[in-house]
């Protein structure tokens, strides 16, 4: 009991059955709560953990060589009296990436002089380095005094089959009227 003054006073007694009450009902809250906050902590490790898994990628390089068909397309609406050219491109791929590719490119410049440039898309379907799918490569090249620019590179989102998710550039050289590539890409880590 509390006195007037606010002290207890010293003849007031909880009997000991009420006291062992109070404390076991005093354990069970702080269990309770000991639970709660672990049982929340482990939810926000295991998420962490998910997260983590998801964002993991798989970095690769693949190498090889190609064979590339281009074929003059006429002009269409876009470029009907225009000195842009259209064709169609047909590649074959090997080694690290067995394909088959078809696209369009757009060029114009001066071939016979050394000055041109091009964009192109181009669908690849095949199989890269063990992951059968397809995906889509976004060119953008120019060409001035001897010197190449050229950028190759996967279009987002393009990926399917089992190349889903795939990000990456591809270097291409021509050398001796040969075609190579160098092709650095990721894919997202295998779900476990």
């Amino acid at each position: 009991m509390i006195g007037n003054e606010g002290r207890i006073c010293p003849a007031a007694q909880i009997p000991t059955a009420q006291i062992k009450e109070i404390m076991h009902t005093l354990k069970c809250i702080v269990l309770c709560a000991c639970l709660c906050i672990s049982f929340q902590a482990a939810r926000a490790q295991n998420s962490a953990l998910k997260l983590r898994q998801r964002d993991l990628v798989m970095n690769n390089h693949a190498v090889g060589t190609f064979e590339v068909k281009t074929t003059p397309l006429p002009p269409d609406d876009a470029t009907t009296g225009t000195a842009i050219g259209r064709y169609f491109l047909d590649k074959h791929f090997h080694v690290d990436l067995d394909a088959a590719s078809k696209g369009e490119m757009l060029g114009a410049g001066d071939l016979a002089k050394g000055i041109a440039g091009y964009v192109a898309i181009e669908q690849v379907t095949g199989t890269l380095q063990g992951h059968a799918g397809s995906f889509a490569l976004q060119h953008v090249g120019t060409m001035e005094n001897g010197s190449y620019k050229l950028s190759v590179t996967v279009v987002p989102g393009s990926g399917a089959g089992a190349l889903a998710g795939i990000a990456g550039t591809m270097v291409i050289t021509i050398a001796d009227g040969k075609h190579a590539y160098a092709f650095d890409y990721t894919l997202p880590a295998p779900a476990r």
